[in-house]
């Protein structure tokens, strides 16, 4: 058997070379380059999966251009971020910490998206059985979400394609594989392959597709930097995981603002939307207190009050520390 033949590539731009070297020549990061097994691209795609079909130039007055009617998510502080809904055809990343409780939130959002139009979850972590016992545990309607637990993305298209569903999540992007690539899931090649496989496929088919994503130790979503380059809006979904409060925030939106601001509370029946956020950020003082005022500070469209506190202390060293 012919030995196989391996390269490195970069694990934020997806860039290739032959030897390891400490930064990649296409993006100039450091250490990001992993030895990986060399493989074909499958057939019909480029680089970036081929995402636009081919067609003739045309004026760009003559292309109509229409608003699109959003899918609300039944989730107020999401709709807020997204600036209003779902969009048919839309490709939405959505990342966090594990454990945040991303698969929470958007069994909720089917579940209530699911009692007028068709709704799909993906599963590749969990079994039905578990995806069941949460929903029993948070009280929503079962019969309003399709579950499918498989990790083929060919499988996964099939199943797209037949059930014509309005939204479809992923959960997650990093455990699918196309059978035509040898290497691992989550790896680059697989995860910027099925991601352009799935984007191209929302599009033609009209769906919502949202894909829940891993976040490195540093924070970020993993793989290949053109994953966020993609789709069409990046969602981070973040918090103390000691504490009850979730923060849900837009770093790139093609179809709304990217400065608003979701909270939600983990409660026993899930996360609810938090209607007045300043009362997070505010004591209850029954009288005034020295060294702390409220401010207010703006978040997109909602106004917050914050309250900042100061602590003088007397100092003993010569030079006092301002901190």
């Amino acid at each position: 058997m012919a030995k196989a033949k391996s390269v490195y590539s970069c694990t934020e731009c997806g860039g290739q070379v032959l030897k390891w070297q400490g930064q990649c020549p296409h993006c100039q990061a450091w250490n990001t380059l992993v030895e990986t097994i060399a493989e074909a691209a499958p057939a019909g795609a480029n680089r970036y999966g081929r995402i636009a079909e081919a067609g003739k130039p045309q004026r760009l007055s003559q292309v109509e251009a229409r608003e699109e009617h959003r899918i609300p998510s039944g989730l107020e502080e999401v709709d807020r971020v997204l600036g209003g809904g779902l969009v048919p055809g839309g490709v939405v990343l959505i990342g966090g910490e594990p454990g945040i409780g991303k698969s929470t939130l958007l069994l909720q959002a089917l579940a209530a998206i699911g009692k007028s139009r068709k709704a799909l979850y993906v599963t590749g972590e969990e079994s039905p059985q578990q995806i069941a016992l949460r929903a029993k545990r948070l009280g929503l309607d079962a019969d309003a979400v399709v579950v499918l637990a498989d990790t083929s993305l060919q499988r996964i298209e099939a199943v797209i394609r037949s059930e014509k569903p309005d939204v479809a999540v992923i959960d997650s992007i990093q455990t699918l594989h196309f059978d035509e690539l040898q290497s691992a899931p989550g790896s680059v090649a697989q995860v910027r392959e099925c991601a352009a496989r799935l984007t191209r496929l929302g599009k033609s088919a009209a769906a919502a597709i949202v894909l829940i994503g891993h976040v490195t130790k540093e924070g970020a979503i993993a793989g290949p930097r053109v994953l966020e380059h993609m789709v069409d809006t990046v969602l981070y979904f973040d918090g103390d995981t000691h504490s009850r409060y979730r923060l849900i925030r837009a770093f790139k939106n093609r179809y709304g603002a990217v400065n608003e601001l979701g909270v939600f509370a983990m409660e026993e029946r899930g996360l609810k939307g938090v209607a007045n956020p300043s009362a997070l950020f505010l004591s209850q003082h029954e009288a005034e207190v020295a060294g702390s005022c409220v401010m207010v500070t703006q978040e997109g469209t909602r106004p917050l009050l914050v309250e900042i506190q100061a602590l003088v202390d007397e100092a003993r060293a010569p030079n006092p520390r301002r901190l």
